[in-house]
């Protein structure tokens, strides 16, 4: 399994953050690795809601369908992803801090079926690319690392 967590300080409210960070049609805008990002179903970020997210991937692009399957407004969500060949999860948790708020960012990445075998490999270089979207995400929510 590669994980990969970052927390940012940003000086947003609690439910602008979550409602931002509850939408994953931003994640384009602040992950380098997201090419684009269609919502499927649902209404913005809310329960239930469905993203198709196409990732870079080597020298093809791969789509993963997100579903949100938890969603505890202005709490926190878990949206998870499954294909044959892996399972990513995405927790955000919001929480206050004086008059903005933390924005934790706890992301899982497991290959599945034969490829759990390489998981440890993907270690490494799910770092990088999550280093690159931790930077992302500090400036398009105007914050800094907690």
């Amino acid at each position: 399994m590669a994980r990969y967590v970052t927390r940012v300080a940003t000086p947003w409210p609690v439910q602008q953050a979550f409602a931002y960070m509850s939408d994953l049609r931003n994640f384009a805008q602040w992950d380098p690795g997201v090419r684009k990002v269609v919502q499927t179903e649902g209404e913005a970020g809310g329960p239930g809601s469905v993203f198709d997210v196409t990732v870079a991937s080597g020298p093809r692009d791969m789509t993963l369908t997100y579903r949100t399957v938890e969603y505890d407004e202005p709490v926190g969500l878990l949206v998870v992803a499954r294909s044959r060949t892996l399972t990513s999860e995405d927790r955000v948790t919001i929480t206050p801090d004086g008059d903005g708020c933390i924005v934790t960012y706890d992301a899982e990445l497991r290959l599945r079926g034969v490829l759990a075998v390489a998981d440890i490999g993907l270690r490494s270089a799910f770092r990088k690319i999550g280093d690159r979207a931790a930077a992302g995400l500090r400036a398009a929510l105007e914050g800094t690392e907690a």
